[in-house]
Parts: structure tokens; C-alpha cells; sequence
């Protein structure tokens, strides 16, 4: 179908996850959900441009350098490829976006800040203590604490 039309919201209550929604070879777009207040990822990038659109409750983006931009309902950020943040739900509810990025999904990298290496290739276990705020190993053994 060359049209779908689509409720992110619905999609994003009744799924509470993550969920792409359109991929193709030039062009993605998904939905996030972080259903609790303090729910963050890791500092990272990605290997191409990408906006987030917030739909619902409030995201706090940070950067490496320590600063941050509060992000309310009908704002947006606009990622140049290459530039680490950190999404976290600062709001009183579930926040809801709205992300799209060039490419297809199969080929962008999740680059951790800490390790500067492209999570998608560590092992699951590792990639999920990373997304969830656990210990950092890098290949050489070494441990980091992750903010």
C-alpha cells in the first residue's frame, strides 16, 4: 500500500515498545515508548540523520558535554549523523516519539559513547546491560561504571 495511516499513540500504549513502522532502502521510521518517568538509553550516535518528534510527556535530550534540552509535546530535534545524546523521560507519564532517520533500518549503527563501538555487533547480554544502565566491558576486559 503507498499510503498507511497510522495512530502512534495507539500503537505506542497498547505495544510499550519500540516499533518501526516504515523501512525502506532510502528512509525508516519508528515509534518509542519509554512508559516510566527516569527511563533513559545510552549516550550514543548513529551513523545517519535522524529526528525525533515528541508526541507525548517530556524528553530530556543530553549530551557529552553535560548540557541538555528539555523537549515538550509538538517540539522536535534534528540529529546530524554522528552526534552522541541521551534520551531520558523526564515527564509525569509514559513519553511517547516519534523518530524517522535516513537509510534502511538494517544498516544504521548504534554507537555507544563510552566504548565508540556499534552495540548491534556486542553480545545481547552486554547490549542490554548497556541500554539499561549496567556495567560497560570492553573486549579487552576492562570495566567501566555507566552514568
Amino acid at each position: 500500500m503507498p499510503v498507511e495511516i497510522v495512530d502512534m499513540v495507539k500503537i505506542a500504549h497498547d505495544l510499550k515498545a519500540r516499533k518501526v513502522l516504515f523501512n525502506t532502502p532510502r528512509f525508516h521510521a519508528w515509534v518509542h515508548y519509554y512508559p516510566n518517568p527516569g527511563d533513559q538509553d545510552d549516550m550514543h550516535c548513529h551513523n545517519a540523520d535522524q529526528t525525533f518528534y515528541v508526541i507525548e510527556g517530556e524528553c530530556t535530550m543530553h549530551f557529552p558535554d553535560g548540557g541538555k534540552a528539555v523537549l515538550k509535546p509538538g517540539m522536535a530535534a534534528l540529529i546530524t549523523g554522528g552526534s552522541f545524546y541521551q534520551l531520558e523521560n523526564t515527564g509525569a507519564g509514559p513519553m511517547v516519539l516519534m523518530g524517522n532517520r535516513s537509510g534502511p533500518s538494517e544498516a544504521i549503527q548504534h554507537i555507544n559513547y563510552e566504548l565508540r563501538k556499534d552495540i548491534k555487533k556486542l553480545s545481547p547480554e552486554e547490549t542490554e546491560r548497556i541500554r539499561h544502565g549496567g556495567p560497560i566491558h570492553s573486549s579487552e576486559g576492562n570495566s567501566q561504571a555507566k552514568d
